[in-house]
């Protein structure tokens, strides 16, 4: 069985045993979290599609990592005009591992 989730304005496909990375949380390393917003749950004839959410079902997970991405570098140049910049951008994120996944 497996779920869409919502968190960080990102949709995940999630499965029990997995693990991921999300948008920053702010929680402790070995915290648990839960993810409330499910979009979908199941698979198959037996999907529930919610509207927006499926109503009582949550995805339970652990806090394995905090990290930051590789480094993006923007650069910006007006030719003739004598203008460049250059500006880097490393996203945080969070490791998590999906326990399981309960759906009401």
């Amino acid at each position: 069985m497996y779920a869409v989730i919502q968190t960080g304005g990102k949709q995940y496909r999630v499965k029990s045993g997995e693990q991921l990375r999300v948008e920053l949380l702010p929680a402790e390393v070995g915290a648990a979290v839960s993810f409330d917003r499910v979009l979908m749950l199941g698979e198959g004839d037996g999907a529930r599609i919610g509207a927006p959410f499926v109503s009582g079902a949550q995805v339970k997970a652990t806090v394995v990592s905090h990290g930051r991405g590789d480094k993006v570098r923007i650069f910006k140049l007006r030719r003739r005009k004598h203008y460049q910049k250059t500006q880097g951008h490393r996203q945080g994120y969070t490791e998590v591992r999906i326990d399981e996944i309960v759906g009401a």
